[in-house]
């Protein structure tokens, strides 16, 4: 099939593309519900089944979190690509009834369907296309879809590494800004940082406390100090408590700190800094939990390849691809890490995730489609 008559063939499925979107984004599956990351990981095993190929499909429960999915297609002795996504979500049950899944002008709404339930529909129709068309992909093709990408990946990694270690390159179908894709993202640390101090009357013995807050609000800015600007470093302190009561000295706080790297040497250089906080306060003492989470994506020569192969792709039947790199990491920071050559962000074109004005573009699902389709048949 050529280009355009790819094209073609995903337009006279958009009406399909579009219900399979809706219906996936009204199973509401927030991180850590269990019962609802079953429900929606069965949902996909099932669209999986209808499409008429011959897969490989393994739900693997995860406690605390739900169950991953993994999907295999086109077995063979070639490395296979790896098509990789979640599907927890940021939004609390309920939170569809404030924004409902819906379709205004060329803006389809809905939770988590920006960030990336619509980007699984694309996994399962590229699968659909080779049943269909009675072509294949260059390659086997394996999916990993996993339950707890919202939340860090704590016990979705491990999985995902094991599957990423043979693969010739990893696709990721998370959001895509403005239509571009991410050839490099920043790495992630995630720490808390607690203060203990003496407790006292406020009013009729303040000097014989020593306040848990008034020390955490001093480390705090000690970690603002922390931030590189030119080397792409941040540091924020993103939510915080303390106290017991009106009138007593503090005796605990703590806060949490948001960290993003460019380098891993940025990375060791920062979390030696946060684990080392001395208390300013002999009284008080400081503890800090966490740790690096996500190495970074960087944009290495076989990542610009990629780039540059899928952008020929969407060349070829009219369809610009601009590439970009973000603050924002995912697991496919974690395959970069083995040295895989990664593409992220080829869902479908939208904006708002994590918010109440979450969407996707209708005018961008077909393209995107025919892109994904494409890449995956395309040889090396």
């Amino acid at each position: 099939m050529t280009p355009h008559e790819t094209l073609d063939y995903f337009k006279k499925r958009e009406g399909e593309m579009i219900e399979a979107i809706r219906e996936i984004v009204e199973i509401e599956s927030p991180s850590y519900d269990v019962e609802r990351s079953k429900t929606v990981q069965l949902w996909i095993e099932n669209e999986a089944r209808k499409i008429g190929l011959d897969l490989e499909i393994e739900r693997i429960p995860a406690e605390e979190y739900g169950e991953h999915l993994i999907i295999r297609a086109f077995p063979g002795d070639a490395k296979p690509y790896l098509l990789l996504g979640h599907s927890d979500t940021v939004h609390p049950v309920g939170t569809r009834e404030v924004n409902p899944t819906r379709i205004e002008g060329d803006k389809f709404y809905g939770c988590g369907i920006f960030d990336m339930k619509a980007g699984i529909v694309l996994m399962l129709e590229a699968l659909r296309y080779f049943a269909e068309t009675g072509t294949a992909p260059s390659r086997p093709i394996t999916a990993f879809i996993s339950c707890d990408e919202e939340v860090g990946s704590l016990s979705g990694r491990p999985l995902l590494e094991k599957e990423a270690a043979n693969a010739e390159a990893c696709f990721v179908f998370e959001p895509s800004a403005a239509g571009r894709v991410k050839t490099g993202r920043k790495g992630t640390g995630m720490y808390t940082v607690r203060t203990h101090g003496v407790p006292a009357h406020a009013g009729l013995e303040p000097d014989k406390g020593a306040s848990a807050i008034l020390e955490l609000s001093r480390q705090i800015e000690r970690l603002h100090n922390f931030n590189n600007a030119e080397a792409g470093t941040t540091v924020n302190v993103c939510t915080m408590r303390g106290g017991t009561t009106t009138n007593v000295i503090p005796e605990h706080a703590e806060c949490t700190v948001d960290v993003r790297f460019t380098s891993m040497a940025e990375a060791a250089r920062i979390d030696t800094a946060i684990k080392g906080l001395t208390a300013f306060d002999d009284r008080v003492s400081v503890s800090v939990l966490g740790d690096i989470n996500r190495p970074p994506m960087e944009r290495t020569e076989a990542v610009a390849a990629l780039y540059e192969k899928a952008r020929d792709i969407g060349a070829s039947f009219g369809y610009e691809l601009g590439e970009t790199q973000v603050g924002g990491a995912s697991d496919g920071n974690f395959v970069a890490a083995l040295g895989v050559p990664v593409l992220d962000g080829l869902g479908v074109t939208g904006d708002g995730a994590h918010t109440l004005h979450e969407h996707i573009l209708v005018s961008d699902i077909s393209n995107r489609a025919a892109l994904v389709a494409m890449l995956l048949k395309a040889s090396n």
